[in-house]
């Protein structure tokens, strides 16, 4: 069989001792799960592995592939220099998997490399499988922000290309889980983190693929997680096929989920097939996402496709709004997400227009076609989009940033002509020292100059 199992493997640099001088002693229970995974990936006499890293180059709209003969790389970022590794890519099995992404319509190659060094996500699991005696060639496959569907489907192209070539190809997905366990932890602490680690360590001990590919893409912004993609690109991996699920270890000593598990295929099963159910509940999902959207979203929803269907906006206001709608006027944000993924988020601070329905009407446009960080959205996504509206309340100076709230105020930082705006409650805003340094980045307010902050309150309608 091409592909006789997987492992999920963490990649802390504190658990080797070069690194964490002492500290790994914390985790010694993740370096032993480690070195069990090692060893029975070893056993599985190996060709070549494929190491799905969120270090590595990632784009939001490409699967980066590492290009050239191999690549090299140590831990000099983490304070031990004399820890480095080399490794030989398969580059025949580099230029099938392209080929068979190409044929599935999924973008993927060798383009855009700006440091071929090998990332730590790659060379902590390397490291154990090189102690366990595995020095075959590799893969490194990067991550994107495509959908975890989409990581799943290059997933099966990585096993065909295996099939093709007749390669035995052991899969390494390298993620650490949630990062917010912990308030003395990287980035604090959310209840969100325990419960991300909670589902995806149990789906680890079930070998339910499903689970990875449906988790709630909220829960995992919030609880700032590391791996998933590679896990669902795993899944996709071992497509069909019956697997014996072990979990072998889970710490979160440092505030971080450290999650280790092995996956030995036993033969094939169509029922392990995941695409089909996978679509049809995002599907049941988005439906009753949509079912429940309120006026002010609808109304969002009506601008963007009637915009991005006919390339004209939407001439007249549809009828029966409600007065808070079309009676005031005030400034409003359109935000769109798709996967869990932001597309795109346009608005104005103060009325601009006659009123808030109006101000949707304009913003959902611009958001849809303006964002300058987005390409425009195409008919083809509309189904996928979800929206959301900010309707702002006016905004009041504040003396110093203790008075903000990152949960509850918006920000808003000025110096001269400059301004930079963020809306409150933002996933991956945590402080008040990010959020207005985000604004500040944001309005093109250097480090050091002076500015002045306004707060605001926000009707958020999803």
């Amino acid at each position: 069989m091409p592909i006789p199992g997987a492992v999920i493997l963490p990649h802390p640099p504190v658990i080797l001792p070069a690194v964490g001088c002492g500290r790994e002693r914390e985790i010694r229970a993740t370096a032993a799960a480690c070195r069990a995974a090692a060893k029975q990936a070893a056993a599985w006499a190996p060709e070549a592995l494929v190491i799905a890293s969120p270090h590595t180059v990632l784009y939001s709209d490409y699967f980066h592939i590492s290009p050239g003969q191999g690549a090299s790389g140590g831990m000099s970022a983490f304070g031990a220099p004399q820890v480095r590794l080399e490794a030989a890519y398969d580059t025949k099995l580099r230029q099938e998997l392209i080929r068979q992404a190409e044929a599935a319509g999924i973008r993927a190659g060798t383009l855009g490399e700006r440091d071929p060094a090998l990332d730590h996500g790659t060379l902590l699991p390397l490291f154990f499988l090189r102690e366990a005696g595995v020095d075959c060639p590799i893969l490194r496959v990067g991550l994107s922000g495509f959908s975890p569907l989409e990581h799943y489907r290059l997933g099966r192209c990585i096993a065909r290309a295996a099939d093709v070539l007749g390669r035995r190809v052991v899969f390494v997905a390298s993620g650490d889980l949630s990062h917010k366990l912990k308030d003395d932890g990287p980035y604090g602490y959310a209840p969100e983190g325990p419960a991300f680690d909670r589902q995806v360590t149990q789906a680890m001990a079930e070998g339910n693929f499903l689970q990875f590919l449906t988790i709630d893409p909220g829960l995992c912004g919030r609880a700032a997680e590391c791996g998933l993609r590679s896990f669902q690109m795993m899944a996709g991996a071992l497509d069909g096929l019956a697997v014996s699920p072990t979990l072998l270890s889970y710490e979160g000593t440092f505030g971080v989920g450290y999650g280790v598990a092995s996956f030995a295929v036993t033969g094939t099963d169509e029922s392990r097939r995941f695409e089909e159910r996978c679509e049809a509940l995002e599907r049941d999902r988005l439906a009753e996402r949509r079912a429940a959207e309120d006026p002010w979203v609808r109304l969002a929803r009506l601008s963007l496709e009637t915009y991005v269907k006919t390339g004209k906006p939407l001439e007249c206001l549809p009828d029966g709004l409600p007065e808070g709608m079309t009676g005031q006027a005030a400034g409003a944000f359109v935000s769109l997400h798709v996967n869990g993924q932001l597309r795109g988020c346009i608005g104005t601070t103060g009325p601009t227009t006659e009123s808030v329905a109006w101000e949707i009407v304009q913003n959902a446009v611009s958001a849809c076609s303006r964002d300058p960080r987005f390409p425009p959205v195409t008919v083809q996504e509309l189904d996928r989009l979800e929206y959301s509206v900010d309707v702002l309340e006016g905004p009041e100076s504040i003396a110093s940033p203790e008075q903000l709230d990152v949960k509850r105020y918006g920000v808003i930082v000025s110096c001269g002509g400059r301004r930079g705006l963020l809306l409150p409650d933002l996933e991956g805003v945590d402080t008040v020292e990010q959020q207005i340094a985000i604004a500040r980045q944001k309005g093109g307010i250097r480090p050091g100059e002076r500015y002045a902050l306004e707060r605001f309150e926000v009707v958020r309608h999803v």
